[in-house]
């Protein structure tokens, strides 16, 4: 079996309803093994021109590397926001039985 690569997600979004209904969207079709959902958190940025100051909610999203175009893709239609944040990061190692438990509880193809 080829070896597998792991993918962790991050964004953010406006509400803990909006975040709860990202995440179980998530799960629920199966892009995501796990999602967390932090918050709130306190964010600064620029948009607009001007420096903008809100409360979010984090979401750290956890599935394999193949799945990222699809998650990512789904990620953007059900967000809220014009831009949304959707950052990846490969994992480097994990515990290989969480790392297993990643691959049964997303899709295969």
């Amino acid at each position: 079996m080829a070896e597998r690569e792991y993918t962790i997600v991050f964004s953010t979004v406006d509400s803990k309803n909006s975040a709860d209904k990202i995440a179980e969207t998530l799960v629920a079709e199966k892009l995501a093994a796990c999602v967390n959902v932090v918050g709130p958190i306190s964010s600064v940025y620029w948009w607009e021109g001007k420096i903008e100051k809100s409360e979010e909610y984090l979401l750290i999203i956890k599935s394999r590397r193949d799945l990222l175009d699809a998650l990512m893709r789904r990620l953007k239609e059900v967000h809220p926001y014009k831009v949304p944040e959707i950052l990846a990061v490969k994992v480097d190692r994990g515990n290989e039985d969480y790392l297993v438990w990643i691959d049964e509880s997303v899709r295969h193809g």
